[in-house]
């Protein structure tokens, strides 16, 4: 089985000199259905740090991947999960000729789940995740989670 999706990006020349060397980095993608979403390159490559980055989005999917394939995964072991919240982070290096690559992201997903009795399973689960994540499953690079798991 196959999906497609689509996206349209747009921008215009707004150089913010008469160099050429300074386009600006701030332009549009639309995806039909939904609000147009502004984006520039992330502060330290001299884009707006007011706007969402191509850096920020994919580490975003990542995160947001991962919570809805663990929220299945728990659903399919009988796991209750009450809350989910993630604070990740990733670590781009950024080689001399200007190219570049993400090399890790950590994941720290904190999740409440309501039997105690569950936590170890509720955590093993996360590699489960992974491995089913259509974005983890897309990214060249190591992902790491560091998960809590508690009860309430």
């Amino acid at each position: 089985m196959k999906h497609l999706f689509k996206t349209q990006l747009n921008w215009t020349s707004k150089k913010e000199d008469s160099s050429i060397k300074k386009y600006s980095k701030t332009h549009q993608i639309k995806i039909e259905g939904k609000p147009i979403l502004d984006v520039s390159a992330a502060k330290a490559f001299k884009g707006d740090p007011e706007l969402y980055n191509p850096e920020d989005l994919l580490l975003s999917s990542l995160v947001s991947c991962h919570m809805m394939s663990y929220l299945y995964v728990c659903s399919q072991n009988g796991i209750e999960v009450l809350e989910y919240s993630d604070s990740a982070e990733a670590t781009l290096e950024v080689n001399q000729d200007g190219s570049g690559r993400f090399v890790e992201a950590r994941l720290y997903p904190k999740v409440k789940i309501s039997n105690s009795d569950q936590i170890e399973l509720a955590l093993e689960l996360h590699q489960k995740a992974n491995q089913l994540c259509f974005i983890a499953n897309s990214c060249n690079f190591s992902i790491l989670h560091h998960a809590v798991c508690e009860a309430v």
